[in-house]
């Protein structure tokens, strides 16, 4: 026989060469075991053999749904470490708690995936800086810019209290900045100064328009906030409807919905569709529409935000050679909350030192139950060494039948009482009675060849 116990885990084998003694499997007790996760021989037909009793057949389902369990998990490790250790309830507790954690955590993750799905933005104040300054004319320069009066306007600004790491350029904020200079005196060609934004912009921190002239300017500055998500102004009797001015598309369907649900507008049998009040009606210009339809509708009432519009003086005062105005403007920033959002989710380090505490431990309980198989096959062989010894042979003889697929049991069937039993004569003769047949049909065959 084979050292090795055909379907056994490494580490259970026979003792050789010093080698720790590995069991053959579980402790053997009264009734010799069948190995774990085979079928039982199934009885010849011609020979009546006893059936299992129930408690074998309990211990045989027993011991396939242990094999089931993976080894080095929390479920099949429970019961081999608290009956050798007792001092590892801490280590179950800690167990629940982990288990606990983990969900929590999972939770916590998802949660943020949700988050991030919807803007996060920030209302910040946005210092803007608006000055100028003049050059008179001096009639000894080489140059011709010095020999011609001229003024230069600055527009800059900055964030306040802007906690990133990175400042953001002045430009970002803005979509496009237009400056309206005095038509009358720099012609219809020259009295516009404009920005817009391209794919391909550069951010900067500031704009700078020179002019020459030594008269006092007005100028107008138009600027476009970069709203993202884009936001809209409502027409004026959607916006008095409900009482918002300019918002995101999102937002404003929402608004509209809750105003249908607040006037019970929906209509009760079918639901697609609203019934339109007096001021729907004036709005959409119909009794009734469906919900599919109201994005649709909504376009040709939603217009582009109104400009930041400031009015300026170009001051050539020579005793004010510098001349500054600052408005604070309210604009929406990313939330800081959501780069460190991002960054949770995409940080791996976390993940990969649990992984590998992880498996440290299942190593370590794997180990701990291969010790336990060692330390109970040493106890069963100590208690009864010849009986333990004979079961284990009885054990090695079935799992070779079962392999070599022998029918019966040859350990059995050498001894003389064996063939002394009940059914030995019936036996006989069924054996007599299938060989009759089959020389019968072989006779058969041979004379139908014969006449053919």
């Amino acid at each position: 026989l084979s050292h090795q116990r055909p379907g056994m885990p490494s580490g259970a084998r026979m003792p050789h060469q010093g080698a720790p003694m590995g069991p053959p499997g579980p402790p053997y007790g009264g009734s010799p075991a069948v190995r774990p996760g085979l079928p039982s021989p199934v009885m010849e037909p011609s020979r009546k053999r006893p059936a299992p009793s129930q408690q074998v057949q309990q211990q045989q389902q027993q011991q396939q749904q242990q094999q089931q369990k993976p080894v080095g998990f929390p479920g099949a490790s429970e019961m081999p470490i608290r009956e050798l250790v007792p001092e590892s309830q801490a280590y179950m507790d800690l167990l629940a708690f982990e288990r606990k954690l983990d969900q929590t955590i999972m939770r916590k993750r998802v949660d943020i995936q949700e988050a991030l799905k919807r803007p996060m933005k920030q209302k910040r104040k946005l210092r803007l800086y608006i000055s100028n300054t003049f050059n008179p004319a001096r009639p000894d320069a080489d140059d011709s810019d010095g020999s011609i009066a001229s003024w230069e306007l600055r527009v800059e600004g900055k964030l306040l209290d802007d906690p990133g790491k990175q400042k953001k350029k002045f430009s970002s904020f803005f979509k496009s900045l237009v400056i309206e200079l005095d038509k009358d005196l720099y012609g219809p060609d020259n009295h516009l100064v404009e920005w817009h934004r391209t794919p391909t912009t550069q951010e900067t921190d500031g704009f700078q328009v020179k002019r020459p002239g030594d008269v006092s300017v007005r100028c107008t500055l138009l600027l476009m906030l970069d709203y993202q998500p884009p936001q809209f102004k409502l027409d004026p009797r959607l916006a008095r409807l409900l009482g918002i001015h300019t918002q995101t598309r999102s937002c404003i369907i929402q608004a509209l919905w809750q105003y249908v649900k607040t006037n019970k507008l929906q209509d009760s049998h079918d639901k697609e569709y609203i019934n339109c009040d007096k001021y729907f009606q004036q709005i959409f210009d119909c009794p009734r529409l469906k919900f599919s339809e109201i994005p649709q509708r909504l376009t040709n009432l939603l217009l582009p935000p109104d400009p930041i519009v400031i009015n300026h003086v170009i001051s050539v005062d020579p005793n004010d050679q510098k001349k500054t105005a600052c408005y604070d403007i309210d604009v929406e920033v990313e939330d800081p909350l959501k780069s460190q959002m991002s960054s949770f989710l995409l940080s791996t380090a976390n993940q990969q030192e649990i992984a590998s505490l992880d498996n440290k431990i299942h190593e370590t309980i794997e180990s701990i139950n291969q010790l336990k198989i060692q330390r109970d096959f040493m106890l069963s062989f100590s208690r009864d060494p010849k009986g333990y010894i004979q079961d284990w042979l009885k054990s090695q003889s079935r799992d070779l039948k079962l392999m070599t697929d022998v029918v019966g049991n040859p350990e059995e069937e050498r001894r003389a009482a064996f063939y002394h039993e009940p059914w030995s004569q019936e036996a006989v003769s069924r054996y007599f009675y299938c060989k009759i047949q089959q020389r019968r049909q072989e006779l058969e065959q041979a004379l139908a060849v014969r006449n053919t």
